[in-house]
């Protein structure tokens, strides 16, 4: 028979003498294991770095776009209705570091640090030390943190709002304050100034808030009329932005339908940190150093189960049941916290510390090494740069004009500008990043009427010039079309291609020696 000792912290045997819990059976000493610790804190920290000096990819070229014109033009430039807090504090940043590739990222990578910082002070709150640096590790290893860590986007401040509110909520639990109530609210409110599809997350903080206050109604009604008055006053901003996506959100879906299994990857980190994982527990379970018996609070699990799988399942219900399709990794971002904070409740159950330390750093060891094998490693996304070098480096010397196909959905149902204002329109960010000096002429992303219509007229008025064309792969068929009708008058060929980006060279028929 075995009776618990809960001053001891250890359980007597039959015999009578005490048996150390499995924790304290060769324990890893507390400084080297700390160590170990924040040594993988720091690769999985470096690991964000890699593609930093990288060139811009598209949707980064948008935020350069929207700063461009200075802090009066920002509200003008937007374009729809979103609230431009991150708009701001890019510029503000840039008045101090400038507007290179690594200056502009360096907010998205500060506020990401936050993140994780606040991760790691809730998951404290909710487990064990070890535990909580395991959520600040899986949060930092995940793969669309690792993508967003360094994008000139909003997203890294929607991981610190996110996290912020999660700490607000956790810390409820022992609370009754009304201020702590408003906090939670606004922060709550606040996650949709940077991106308003992270309105799935609010289902499940709202589901955790009226958890935490069952069997206390009057505190109930005081903390939810505080806290719902505080994310009203937050909310009104947002509001115009949520109007214009339901009134556009046709033109704003360009994701493919999902699969099960794209649901499946986005709650792991990869394939070797999910076997990790599984390998782990494992041994924990045949060495009996797995924590079955011990009562587990039913709160926390339901925080970070829901802040996990309802976002998710959201996003994956609407990408497959409608036409809508905003099943994108980017916008996962939103359920990071919820999987770090699962991961870290599984590990939170394993009684031996060299396996937790064991798991941290094979886990950051896999993902270092997958990292760095891929394909891709040092790119952070793909860039109309070089496609825009070959055009200025082929087309400056006779002043050629190029045709240029959005790499935007928006510009479908967007009349396209003419001339000189091709250069500075959100439809055609790149070329306010990287810049050419020949004639621009702008053409939608798919091959619908308007763009039918503006190729015409410019092969007319080319029939006996030389030109080129250039678009990324979902405009491919634009450039067809354009060899197709001006086959009469051109020969083309195709000079080069860069990140799916093609760009085509179009010599009229009757000059055929012409210089270049």
């Amino acid at each position: 028979m075995e009776v618990s000792n809960l001053g001891l912290g250890t359980k007597i045997g039959a015999s009578g003498q005490p048996r150390p819990q499995p924790e304290t059976v060769h324990p890893t000493p507390p400084r080297l294991q700390y160590a170990i610790y924040a040594l993988t804190l720091a690769v999985a920290i470096s690991l964000w770095l890699l593609a930093i000096r990288s060139p811009l990819w598209l949707d980064e070229t948008v935020s350069f776009f929207l700063i461009k014109g200075g802090l009066r033009e920002i509200m003008s430039r937007q374009g729809w209705p979103d609230v431009p807090v991150y708009s701001y504090i890019l510029w503000l940043w840039t008045k101090v570091a400038g507007t290179g590739e690594v200056a502009l990222r360096i907010p998205s990578i500060l506020a990401m640090l936050a993140a994780a910082y606040l991760l790691y002070r809730a998951a404290r709150e909710l487990f064990d030390r070890d535990a909580a640096i395991v959520a600040a590790l899986v949060f930092c290893l995940h793969p669309i943190i690792l993508f967003a860590s360094i994008d000139v986007r909003p997203y890294a401040f929607g991981a610190l709002t996110i996290t912020s509110c999660i700490l607000a909520l956790v810390h409820l639990r022992n609370s009754h304050s009304s201020w702590l109530a408003a906090l939670f609210g606004f922060s709550a409110a606040c996650i949709l100034y940077f991106q308003v599809l992270f309105v799935v997350i609010l289902p499940p903080l709202a589901i955790c808030f009226f958890a935490l206050r069952i069997g206390e109604r009057k505190i109930l009604w005081r903390q939810l009329t505080v806290g719902l008055a505080a994310f009203v006053l937050g909310f009104l901003p947002v509001i115009p932005g949520l109007q214009y996506i339901l009134h556009t959100r046709s033109s704003h879906s360009f994701a493919e339908v999902p699969r099960l299994a794209d649901l499946r990857s986005m709650l792991v980190l990869g394939r070797w940190p999910a076997f990790i994982l599984l390998a782990t527990v494992l041994v924990a379970a045949a060495t009996r150093r797995l924590d079955w018996k011990s009562r587990v609070e039913g709160w926390p699990i339901l925080l970070c189960t829901s802040l996990a799988l309802v976002p998710l399942v959201t996003l994956y219900g609407v990408s497959a049941g409608t036409s809508i399709h905003v099943f994108v990794a980017r916008y996962c971002l939103i359920a990071a916290p919820g999987i770090a904070l699962c991961w870290a409740f599984i590990v939170s159950r394993i009684c031996w510390s060299p396996l937790r330390v064991f798991f941290c750093v094979a886990v950051v060891a896999a993902t270092a090494y997958l990292d760095v094998t891929e394909p891709s490693f040092g790119q952070h996304g793909y860039t109309w740069k070089y496609a825009l070098e070959t055009v200025e480096k082929n087309a400056s010397s006779d002043d050629a004009p190029v045709l240029i196909c959005s790499d935007l959905p928006e510009s479908d149902d967007r009349p396209m500008p003419i001339g000189p204002a091709v250069k500075d329109n959100a439809m055609f960010a790149p070329l306010t990043y990287y810049k050419l000096s020949v004639p621009v002429v702008g053409l939608p992303r798919s091959l619908n009427g308007e763009a039918m219509r503006i190729g015409s007229e410019f092969l007319q008025a080319q029939r006996r010039g030389r030109f080129f064309a250039m678009a990324y792969f979902p405009s491919y068929p634009t450039l067809d079309w354009i060899e197709s009708n001006s086959a009469a008058t051109h020969s083309v060929r195709v000079i080069g291609e860069s990140d799916d980006i093609e760009v085509e060279e179009f010599d009229p028929l009757t000059q055929p020696n012409s210089s270049h």
